[in-house]
């Protein structure tokens, strides 16, 4: 299968207005949309859109009101001009865990009908269980890349009009995915996601599980963790209601997962790029 976990490290150096960094280590999945029947028959500890112990549900992620995740992103391509026929679907991403669902970042690959590397879309998430997808296009070099503004609330330390630069490699024995914020040409913010590839299997979840366990509440208590201490270092906290004009492109949850914890950790002191 083309599906695969990847062990990672996550990294992040704020450089302005005050310095910090981190770094801790996650698994995430790459999905391929195709496979994700042959995924349920064959996972215990995966199930594809019901309850488990790890559950992907295909309506965590972009939607243009298609009953799939290859039809959405499809229609969102089409909608940002790509025309060429879409091939295979490789999703970077977390999953539910016991039915928690956090996602800083979820990277498509989207390749041609041949096989090869067509274009990719980041899909940014934030503690409001909003998201924003961006299309990174891919670059003469063989990577995929874009700088955009953001124009979405991911960190109440960081301006809204601040440009995200994309820089993903194509997954393959190894992950490189970089992710930094610029004001300008002055970089102030450096974040990378990196990690070697393990097949997805039983056997690697359970161990996995014992080694991350409950992965995506991991995550979001590192991310209140270190927003608490960059507010203690005196980093001035913006509220997500101060500039409404400058939030453009959001998907907000459905009114069906209103009540879902993901949905509810709406905290002006956190962030999943502090």
């Amino acid at each position: 299968m083309n599906s695969c976990l990847y062990e990672c490290a996550v990294f992040h150096r704020r450089l302005a207005p005050k310095r910090h960094e981190f770094l801790y280590r996650v698994f995430y999945f790459l999905i391929d949309l195709e496979e994700l029947p042959a995924l349920d028959r064959t996972l215990r500890l995966l199930r594809i859109n019901r309850p488990g112990l790890y559950s992907f549900r295909e309506s965590d992620h972009i939607s243009h009101g298609a009953p799939s995740a290859r039809e959405n992103i499809v229609r969102y391509l089409r909608s940002q001009g790509v025309t060429a026929p879409v091939g295979r679907i490789l999703l970077l991403t977390l999953p539910r865990v016991l039915g928690y669902i956090f996602n800083p970042i979820s990277v498509y690959f989207c390749h041609d009908t041949e096989g090869k590397p067509l274009t990719s879309v980041a899909e940014v998430g934030n503690t409001f269980g909003e998201w924003k997808p961006y299309l990174v296009p891919l670059a003469a070099d063989g990577t995929f890349h874009a700088r955009v503004v953001k124009h979405f609330y991911v960190s109440p330390f960081s301006d809204l009009d601040l440009e995200f630069d994309f820089r993903f490699h194509p997954p393959d024995a190894g992950l490189r995915i970089l992710i930094d914020d610029y004001r300008g040409r002055d970089r102030e913010l450096i974040s990378s996601l990196t990690g070697e590839r393990v097949p997805l299997t039983d056997t690697n979840l359970l161990r996995f599980s014992m080694k991350y366990p409950l992965l995506t509440m991991q995550v979001i208590l590192g991310i209140h963790w270190h927003a608490l201490l960059l507010w203690l270092k005196g980093l001035p906290a913006r509220r997500k209601e101060s500039d409404p004009e400058l939030q453009r492109g959001v998907h907000r949850p459905h009114k069906s997962l209103a009540n879902h914890p993901s949905s509810c950790a709406h905290s002006d002191q956190t962030n999943q790029r502090s």
